[in-house]
């Protein structure tokens, strides 16, 4: 039998490996969040032929008093225009601005959405709300639904930790990508990060589920021993789940158009994430603290491997 768990502290080194580029670009650089968080307007254009430059479409606005705060490229002929919040009298005039100029829009293909400052910040606050309620009632389940094993609520802190590294993990790659590719944080994205944190809590509850029943069934047995037994039993069919949403979200990825790319992404970055927390880094949480492994941290490698 395979033995996953002697390596535990390996597991959890990688994950940090994984984890603190993404927190080094979040402090530098911050979240590049959109207008669903921020507030402004969003005027999405296609013209028939290559389209202006950045230069002048920030002097058309000029001309009408806003500041224009990004100019992304979508495609060869596309454009994503973001500012302060204009009125759709003031957006007609800019297009106008911009065919008088000799580019010609796509009127069919035009899209435009404009958001308040203060519905962007209450946004703001029931995203927060929203994962960190989800956290306490997923502490909360897990601790009820294994309170006949001893120790319950480790259960359900273990889970919480590992989505945990799946949020860090996710936000950190949005940070990256952000300053990369000029991908911003929209609503979509908070979509994608709650299915992230029932993916992973969902894959973390099997692998959990099996321990509680190797605790009755193999009762005398160390354990570290019993832990290692169930994830190794639970090993394909995790694998095996997540795969195939793994392939259909590549699918989507692949074929599915620009406007789904990033919310996919965000998608296949998490489902990875949490299929490797709940094996790699939330069941050997319960190991370590079973053992009380931090009681031999400080004590050098030899007392580092007699614990393990």
């Amino acid at each position: 039998m395979f033995n996953i768990v002697r390596r535990r502290y390996w597991y959890f080194g990688l994950s940090l490996l994984i984890i603190i580029p993404g927190l080094a670009a979040l402090i530098a650089f911050g979240l590049p969040l959109a207008i669903d968080f921020t507030g402004g307007s969003l005027l999405g254009l296609q013209f028939t032929a290559a389209p202006p430059s950045e230069s002048v479409i920030r002097e058309i606005y000029q001309g009408f008093g806003v500041e224009v705060s990004a100019v992304q490229t979508v495609g060869e002929r596309g454009l994503q225009i973001r500012s302060p919040e204009i009125s759709d009298e003031q957006r007609a005039q800019i297009e106008q601005a911009i065919a008088s100029r000799g580019f010609a829009v796509d009127a069919g293909k035009t899209q435009f959405s404009s958001v308040s400052a203060a519905i962007s910040s209450e946004v703001v606050r029931q995203a927060a709300l929203t994962v960190a309620i989800a956290a306490i009632g997923i502490l909360l389940y897990l601790w009820y639904a294994f309170r006949q094993v001893p120790h319950a609520f480790r259960y359900g802190t273990a889970a919480v930790l590992a989505m945990l590294h799946d949020v860090a993990v996710v936000v950190g790659s949005a940070a990256i990508f952000g300053k990369l590719f000029g991908w911003q944080v929209d609503s979509l994205f908070l979509t994608a990060l709650l299915t992230v944190i029932g993916f992973s809590v969902h894959d973390t509850i099997v692998v959990f589920d099996r321990i509680r029943e190797n605790l009755i069934r193999r009762r005398g047995l160390p354990y570290e021993a019993i832990v290692n037994h169930s994830i190794v039993q639970s090993l394909d069919r995790s694998i095996n789940t997540q795969l195939t949403a793994f392939l259909t979200l590549l699918a989507l990825a692949l074929f599915g158009g620009a406007s789904i790319l990033h919310f996919v992404i965000t998608l296949i970055i998490g489902i990875l994430s949490g299929t490797y927390s709940s094996i790699f880094n939330a069941a050997q949480i319960l190991v370590v603290w079973e053992n009380r492994e931090w009681r031999t941290w400080f004590r050098g490698k030899k007392a580092i491997e007699q614990a393990a």
